[in-house]
């Protein structure tokens, strides 16, 4: 399918969640903010329109409230002088163009990242006025590159402006899904996250039980230190390093295990968080988990010589060689210790859809539904939402007729 064949599907299956009020309730009201949404939760990864666009630009965002998130992620990373900015790492050389400006050129360095060596323009090297000159561009080679250097970074509090303005004209709630991006590291360097992203919610009226807002993050400490000072929902990111042939989770540094456990001195992995002792720790500070979507159901290559194997004739070697293992029991054992659970990261290219998918995202995201997670982080919004109505459609006797009848409400009015 073309981008422009591809995009007016999407516009099309934004206006059927549209009018099915998959999202939030009308007006301006925040109470009871993360139970009115009907069906899974879905969160637009890095903006939710950032498959089309630069990602963590207003514009992604933009795209991505079209399309039918209900929250868009910006990722948070701290300049200079303290503003909070939405990146997705601190490093800005694959995400913007400031490689080629040459007034920034003495900025590129080597600086130890999680106890890794990264070497790249820093954000914490730039103040807010010098992040203005930067342009964002698209890190995925796969991803069009048509709108790079168009768009503008984003601060944070830009973007809860914005999302605030567009929930009013759009008339339904949309949230914002913030992530501290490597806590520690800014700790490290006297630019800690945690407070000045409270200072901005609070100052935008979002720092309170209700608000539409979750937190994220793959260390524990700093969610343990956000817990004692808000009521917003926590979530606990857990990561690894890569899926071997057999379907297993490896773990390599950086992703073996959250870096506050590596300064702590803490043993362990990523993968503890999910036991049940895990589980039951993290919902002493955390109100969910956000895991690899692998951890729930994982995919395994056809073997060849011990290689995984071009299945598919394409002459490549990608996920879409690769056959669906049988689901784990992580949902239900995450619900019965209380937590939701929010799987990412969900994509609609073909080479990273599993060969069961058949070359179609929904068939990806349907079979996450069934599977109960509470929510999904998308790259493209309009897969996602356009699903969620097929689900809905599968699972809710009523809501055939609600949504013909165009009388369905977030809270299931019909």
């Amino acid at each position: 399918m073309t981008i422009t064949a591809r995009w007016r599907a999407a516009l099309l299956a934004c206006a059927l969640a549209a009018s099915a009020g998959l999202s939030f309730g009308h007006g301006n009201n925040d109470d009871d903010a993360h139970a009115t949404t009907r069906g899974p939760l879905v969160i637009g990864h890095r903006g939710g329109g950032n498959g089309y666009l630069p990602e963590h630009t207003l514009e992604a965002y933009a795209l991505g409230i079209e399309l039918g998130a209900d929250y868009v992620e910006p990722d948070l990373v701290a300049t200079k002088d303290g503003h909070l900015i939405a990146r997705h790492e601190p490093n800005l050389i694959n995400t913007t163009n400031v490689k080629d400006l040459p007034q920034f050129a003495a900025r590129r360095r080597t600086v130890m990242l999680d106890g890794v060596p990264e070497t790249g323009f820093f954000a914490s090297d730039f103040t807010l006025a010098e992040i203005r000159q930067l342009r964002a561009i698209q890190p995925l080679p796969e991803r069009g590159t048509a709108f790079d250097g168009k768009f503008q970074i984003p601060t944070l509090v830009e973007i809860i402006d914005f999302v605030k303005r567009k929930s009013a004209e759009k008339g339904r709630r949309i949230g914002i899904y913030p992530e501290t991006k490597h806590p520690t590291y800014h700790q490290q360097l006297g630019l800690a996250l945690e407070d000045r992203l409270l200072a901005v919610l609070t100052r935008a009226g979002w720092n309170r039980k209700g608000a539409p807002v979750f937190i994220q993050s793959f260390e524990t400490a700093n969610l343990r230190y956000l817990r004692s000072r808000t009521p917003l929902p926590l979530i606990q990111l857990v990561d690894a390093d890569d899926v071997r042939p057999d379907g297993s989770i490896s773990y390599a540094k950086p992703y073996d295990k959250p870096y506050d456990w590596v300064v702590s001195g803490r043993a362990g992995l990523f993968s503890d968080l999910l036991t049940p002792a895990g589980l039951a720790e993290v919902a002493t500070y955390a109100d969910g988990i956000g895991p690899w979507k692998l951890y729930i159901r994982s995919s395994a290559c056809t073997l060849a010589g011990g290689a995984c194997s071009d299945i598919n004739g394409d002459g490549l070697v990608n996920e879409a060689d690769r056959k669906l293992l049988p689901p784990t029991d992580l949902v239900q054992r995450a619900h019965a210790a209380g937590l939701l659970v929010h799987a990412y990261t969900f994509r609609s290219e073909q080479r990273r859809l599993v060969s069961d998918y058949a070359g179609s995202p929904a068939a990806e995201y349907l079979m996450f539904y069934e599977l109960g997670v509470d929510g999904v982080f998308a790259d493209f919004a309009d897969d996602a939402s356009a699903a969620r109505v097929q689900f809905l459609l599968k699972t809710d006797p009523g809501y055939a007729r609600c949504l013909v009848k165009d009388i369905c409400g977030p809270r299931g009015r019909r």
